[in-house]
């Protein structure tokens, strides 16, 4: 009985670390083609239009698409600066989870889906899933901004250097910037999230095909594409980390709760600045994109994998489905 229940433990548990990991893994943009890696599958969306593909245990593809609108078209308030960002990072968010809870599903044999489906209620699923997003939040605060805090507070009690409030933020921006490499590279270790980072490569080269020929994307070309794209998460959360470092970097508080309180309310601002940085860089298409894409670009090396012909397949099938949907909304595509 308690090694069913440690297995509960665990299978929660990685499904937590998926959760957290959903924005290295995802686009960013209000783009017209993106995605993400989901268990065992990928999620692409257009501009209205979703689909998730996953292979399942049998080694058959499951397919769920759905109708999607943009955020400012529902809502008019969040076409302005700023709002807007957060207005499409909220959507990606919610897709993602919707994404990953559907994946999480498909991607068990046939018998235990079947009695997952049967035994859990949907209340009890959504209240697990909102869990989920809270423990996530709680961990980004607790490691990205208390511990970097408390980390710098300790070397400023040793070494007077860093009294001054300046060199004291940018000793705690480079304790977050080490800490985010550190925790990718040790997480890159796990077999499992490994092969979500296959899924990460195969996504990448689909847009990338998609991108490149037009619209027409096939195997082969697929498989000739590179896994490094620029818009990817990965390269949002290096902008949102340096954004980050020089807004605190003038923060005049002495004491640490205002401190870390500071960095709290801040992070819708960061996050909205990042995100309208990020869409003038890529507009622009100058050195200014070139400079911001290029660190997510290395560290993509550890967040993607080269994927094999089967996980491309699943990649082409949640396009293909997202693209079915796109085409009853009379929707053209532009490729950018």
């Amino acid at each position: 009985m308690e090694s069913h229940s440690n297995r509960g433990v665990f299978f929660y548990f990685r499904k937590w670390i998926r959760l957290i990991l959903l924005p290295l893994v995802q686009g960013t943009e209000e783009v017209l083609v993106g995605g993400q890696a989901v268990i065992e599958g990928v999620m692409m969306r257009s501009p209205h239009a979703w689909a998730v593909a996953v292979r399942k245990a049998s080694g058959s593809v499951a397919v769920s698409q759905n109708y999607l609108d943009r955020p400012s078209e529902r809502h008019p308030w969040l076409k302005y600066p700023l709002l807007r960002g957060l207005g499409v990072l909220g959507q990606a968010m919610v897709l993602g989870v919707r994404a990953l809870r559907y994946s999480a599903l498909e991607a068990l044999d046939e018998e235990k889906a079947a009695e997952v489906k049967a035994k859990k209620k949907p209340e009890f699923s959504n209240w697990l899933l909102t869990l989920n997003l809270v423990c996530s939040l709680g961990f980004f605060i607790l490691f990205y901004k208390f511990l970097p805090l408390y980390v710098a507070t300790f070397i400023q009690h040793h070494y007077g250097v860093i009294h001054n409030f300046i060199a004291f933020n940018l000793v705690d921006g480079v304790i977050r910037l080490a800490l985010f490499l550190a925790f990718l590279v040790l997480l890159a270790q796990s077999k499992e999230i490994k092969r979500v980072f296959e899924y990460h490569g195969a996504e990448h080269k689909v847009v990338w095909a998609f991108e490149t020929t037009g619209g027409h994307v096939d195997l082969e070309n697929a498989r000739h594409a590179t896994r490094f794209h620029p818009r990817c998460g990965t390269s949002f959360l290096l902008v949102v980390m340096v954004i980050a470092l020089v807004i605190y970097l003038f923060l005049p508080f002495r004491s640490f709760a205002w401190k870390l309180i500071s960095r709290i309310l801040l992070l819708p601002v960061i996050a909205g600045v990042s995100y309208e940085f990020i869409r003038f860089a890529a507009k622009s298409q100058g050195w200014i994109w070139r400079w911001a894409s290029q660190p997510g670009l290395w560290l993509q090396r550890i967040t993607t994998r080269e994927p094999d012909d089967t996980q491309l397949e699943v990649a082409m099938k949640a396009l293909e489905s997202a693209m079915e949907l796109e085409k009853t909304r009379g929707g053209e595509l532009v490729i950018a």
